[in-house]
């Protein structure tokens, strides 16, 4: 049996990569290593806890001893590192934090898979997971591929874009394999609801107001979350040592236009007039270091390795709002923080 560290693994993405290689991999032994903070939350998990090849383990990157405890007690065989300060109004606010986490804690990874691996590296493999906001801002043309320069313009993309500089430094200088992807804007159940979707979704069942930083012209490429676990789990296994794979889902959206297109979909799922809940579009003051645009080109992963997404926007879009709609506790849970009760519940 191979075991395989999942960093981050109670948070929206990686609860889904967690998911994928707990069912898909009965011969893995996954171990879901997070530090439970705000975005954490283990209900995301409640439907495979109890599964015998996964296990759950409360640990902070940023404690390079804790690290590598857990990693002479598991002795894994691959790392999927995930956990990471992801929110750009937050890295504003408070740079340092992502600092901390995005590269102190992805060097202490890295430092215990180097210890742990002692240069035996057959079978190994750690694979990053990053963002096309290390790529810096496009144009109105134009799209970002695996040899864009890197320019990033907010504290959060200046943390990620230096973690990738160091786990690419850790594969030229210590031969540590690995793989890393950088991928656009994801989105699907789960979502912490300070991001874009789930926060309008929260607001329009709320008949709160729906904001949109500047003129919301802002574009996106949208990325169905469960598309992007199992393109993880593709490149995981199959990438190259060594080299980096853009993960996108051909679908870029101007935040208004996407708010929109989520205004009616709500719509005509809660029996609204229609354009009831575009009454609710506010526009806010514009964010500082605020990028126009980002958009993947995800040929390599497409042709080397037979990804594309399963859904249309649309399509991940209506999905999402219904699963949303059906798991309103979920929601009230996050946003009253009555969630951070389940750990204490369950593994006290």
């Amino acid at each position: 049996m191979k075991n395989i560290i999942i960093t981050g693994g109670a948070g929206f993405i990686g609860s889904h990569v967690v998911r994928e290689f707990v069912t898909k991999y009965p011969n893995y032994k996954v171990i879901n290593l997070d530090a439970l903070t705000y975005a954490g939350n283990l209900e995301n998990l409640k439907d495979i806890e109890s599964l015998p090849n996964y296990e759950f383990v409360k640990a902070d990157i940023t404690d390079a001893a804790h690290i590598f405890e857990v990693f002479q007690k598991y002795q894994p065989d691959g790392v999927i590192h995930l956990a990471a300060e992801s929110h750009v109004d937050r890295s504003i606010t408070d740079p340092t934090a992502f600092v901390m986490t995005n590269v102190i804690g992805t060097v202490n990874l890295l430092n215990a898979a180097k210890e742990i691996w002692k240069d035996n590296y057959e079978g190994k493999r750690f694979h990053h997971v990053s963002t096309d906001e290390v790529f810096g801002a496009l144009g109105d043309t134009g799209l970002f591929t695996e040899d864009t320069k890197y320019d990033p313009h907010s504290p959060y993309s200046a943390s990620k874009a230096s973690s990738d500089h160091f786990v690419r430094a850790y594969h030229d200088t210590y031969g540590l394999p690995m793989v890393l992807t950088n991928c656009s804007n994801n989105y699907g159940p789960n979502h912490f609801p300070e991001k874009l979707i789930p926060l309008c979704i929260h607001n329009i069942l709320n008949k709160k107001p729906l904001p949109i930083y500047g003129d919301g012209k802002y574009t996106r490429d949208w990325l169905f979350v469960i598309d992007h676990a199992k393109a993880i789990d593709n490149v995981f296994h199959n990438g190259k040592n060594g080299d980096s794979y853009n993960v996108g889902g051909f679908n870029e959206w101007q935040n208004i236009d996407l708010v929109k297109e989520l205004c009616k979909q709500m719509d005509a799922k809660l029996g609204n007039t229609a354009g009831t809940s575009e009454q609710l579009i506010t526009f806010v003051k514009d964010r500082p270091g605020h990028d126009l645009r980002y958009a993947i080109d995800a040929t390599k992963i497409n042709e080397e390795l037979g990804y594309e997404p399963s859904v249309t926007f649309e399509q991940g879009l209506s999905i999402t709002i219904d699963w949303y709609l059906n798991n309103q506790e979920w929601l009230n849970n996050v946003t009253s923080g009555d969630y951070q009760g389940y750990y204490e519940k369950q593994y006290s």
